[in-house]
């Protein structure tokens, strides 16, 4: 159910403001399974059902950092892709997210920086239903190949 793109490779004189990109992805028990192992974080709300249910979800709840983590994917594959370095991101957490969601993450340029060839991304994250779980501000530098 995945909507990913090939990878893109732009280089920093084909960056401007108001490019985007986009691709869907949707979130698997499997995948936060896989974040507990790696991240080693084994909180019963995003572990265990009946205590997510008790504290009034419908659900478990995933990871803030795992939904974060697609903005990596945003960054390092399509914008702008091959030639990302990521600098920086300020992310916040604006509804949970759940098992079987599925999540569009955009992003756009907002600001070209030529001097240090860095780029400022807006990011957001919205559910199927299209309400918005995450935003953030990205910065990432371009590494143009020799």
């Amino acid at each position: 159910m995945d909507d990913l793109p090939p990878m893109l490779r732009h280089a920093f004189a084909d960056l401007s403001v108001g490019m985007q990109a986009e691709f869907t992805r949707r979130i698997s028990s499997e995948d936060l399974e896989m974040f507990r192992r790696f991240s080693g974080d084994d909180n019963p709300l995003h572990c265990d059902p009946d205590y997510a249910r008790e504290r009034g979800f419908p659900d478990r709840v995933v990871y803030g950092m795992l939904t974060a983590s697609y903005f990596s994917t945003l960054v390092g594959m399509y914008l702008p892709g091959e030639n990302a370095l990521f600098h920086g991101l300020q992310v916040d957490f604006v509804k949970p997210v759940f098992p079987g969601d599925t999540l569009s993450v955009h992003g756009k340029v907002v600001a070209v920086d030529e001097r240090f060839q860095r780029i400022e991304i807006r990011g957001t994250i919205r559910n199927q239903e299209g309400n918005k779980v995450c935003r953030a501000k990205i910065f990432a530098g371009v590494t143009d190949a020799a």
